[in-house]
């Protein structure tokens, strides 16, 4: 009575993308003539019974399709299981029933996006027409037509690497780990070595598809502000620290930040002057919510710091990389695949940059004068979807006016209010805000700033307006 329960109630929990991915998943156990007639998750559990996959007692095919798919509610509401013991199952040798080429097609296919899949159907047009004429066709359906034809296969990805290679060169990256693990570093070498003339000539001559993340979400995610003033703590705590200034001028800038992400529909949460303590913690909050609804995450970070790292009010050092990947697909499950964007205005904070007065464009005096640190390579993950945004390249200054705000930011705000609303990409933007800061002079010292932006972005970047 237990087992059909559980059957029934997972089964009214699926819908019907979810259905075709676990019916995707099983084609090794359960045929694609057998399941042709198989429209509703029952059938397929019964499906499952008649093939001896499921059992009274034994549901462990179940937990790994609900894995795969990532219904981790109902692994754990239904079947009593977790992510981390999964995962701990899935390494040991045999466990897993699911193969490993079926799961990198799965996986590939999460990661098309609607206009990419179209790509991939008109350049097989000539070997699937079928696929160029249904809209309704899914990539999961393209691969299995793929399978039919001969052209697809585990140990056949020529033709799926060099569409691709032309389409997104972040998925063909997946086969090759996959291929990697499987074959090893040699014979994957070999295995590109065959790849013949006729099919890249064929494939670069295709125009690039290149598409934007999703961004119609409502609100678009969270714009995280770590906004840290007042360094009186880290005056008094650390010696080598009591010459560091407060950032007068921070607050102009995270007003600034908060007013164009609140246009562009993120929520705005802003933490001020905390520890490095507080700085994990409001990181860790943010990195366990639940962000399956929303398409962005942005984290803003006002702050004194040095090379790869900033500062808690309490002269405590936070690593940039302790921030950025905190939200890698690894640690935060409902941001993978979704862009992740960090902009970072910290300053050195060291007791030999004394402040002196420059002439802001306005023509007004003030005094401040913060040296920034540009982020390391190792700042940003590796992972694709991120975006690091830095005030300055490393061991050169960049200023900040108590009244203004910093050249940085302000020139950020300002051309994301002007340029989004053109639908010009991110990436558009920083370019012309390296433009705009790199323009700027500090007239006493002839001193002039670079900003300097790094990423793993596979698409364009637009925050749309409306």
């Amino acid at each position: 009575m237990e087992f059909s329960r559980q059957l029934y109630a997972i089964s009214e929990a699926l819908d019907r993308a979810e259905l075709a991915a676990l019916k995707f998943l099983s084609l090794e156990h359960v045929p694609v003539r057998k399941q042709e007639a198989i429209e509703e998750p029952k059938a397929f559990f019964q499906a499952l019974l008649e093939k001896g996959m499921i059992e009274a007692g034994d549901l462990a095919f179940l937990r790994e399709l609900l894995y795969r798919i990532n219904r981790m509610d109902l692994l754990a509401g239904q079947l009593g299981s977790s992510r981390e013991e999964m995962e701990r199952e899935l390494q040991i040798p045999g466990r897993a029933r699911v193969s490993q080429f079926r799961y990198l097609l799965f996986q590939l296919s999460e990661n098309i996006t609607k206009e990419e899949m179209k790509c991939f159907k008109f350049l097989l047009g000539k070997e699937l027409p079928k696929c160029k004429l249904s809209p309704e066709t899914t990539m999961l359906d393209v691969f299995i037509e793929m399978e039919k034809k001969g052209i697809l296969g585990e140990d056949n990805l020529t033709v799926l690497k060099t569409l691709c290679e032309k389409i997104d060169k972040s998925l063909l990256k997946k086969i090759e780990e996959y291929e990697l693990n499987l074959f090893g570093e040699e014979e994957m070498l070999v295995t590109e070595g065959q790849r013949s003339s006729t099919e890249v000539t064929e494939v670069a001559s295709l125009p690039l598809c290149l598409e934007a993340y999703k961004m119609t979400s409502r609100p678009r995610g969270v714009c995280l502000i770590l906004n840290n003033h007042n360094f009186a703590k880290a005056r008094k705590a650390v010696p080598e620290l009591k010459k560091m200034n407060d950032r007068n001028g921070t607050d102009v800038d995270a007003a600034a930040l908060s007013k164009v992400f609140g246009t562009l529909h993120f929520i705005i949460k802003e933490y001020k002057d905390l520890t490095a303590e507080e700085i994990r913690k409001i990181v860790n909050i943010y990195r366990c919510q639940d962000h399956n609804d929303k398409d962005c995450f942005v984290c803003c970070v006002l702050s004194h710091g040095k090379k790869g790292v900033i500062y808690g009010v309490d002269g405590q050092e936070v690593r940039i990389q302790e921030l950025t990947t905190s939200f890698t697909g690894q640690n935060c499950h409902s941001l993978a695949g979704k862009p992740k964007v960090f902009f970072v205005q910290a300053c050195q904070g060291d007791a030999r940059q004394k402040g002196v007065t420059i002439e802001t464009d306005s023509g007004e005096q003030d005094s401040s004068l913060e040296a920034d640190a540009r982020f390391q390579l190792e700042c940003i993950p590796s992972e694709a979807d991120f975006l690091l945004g830095m005030a300055t390249l490393q061991d050169y200054v960049s200023y900040r006016s108590s009244s203004q705000g910093s050249w940085y930011i302000q020139s950020l705000c300002q051309h994301l209010e002007n340029s989004c609303p053109r639908g010009e990409d991110i990436l558009t933007i920083l370019t012309a805000v390296n433009q705009e800061v790199s323009r700027k002079i500090d007239k006493q010292n002839a001193a002039k700033q670079m900003p300097q932006p790094s990423f793993t972005l596979r698409k364009k970047l637009i925050f749309p307006v409306n």
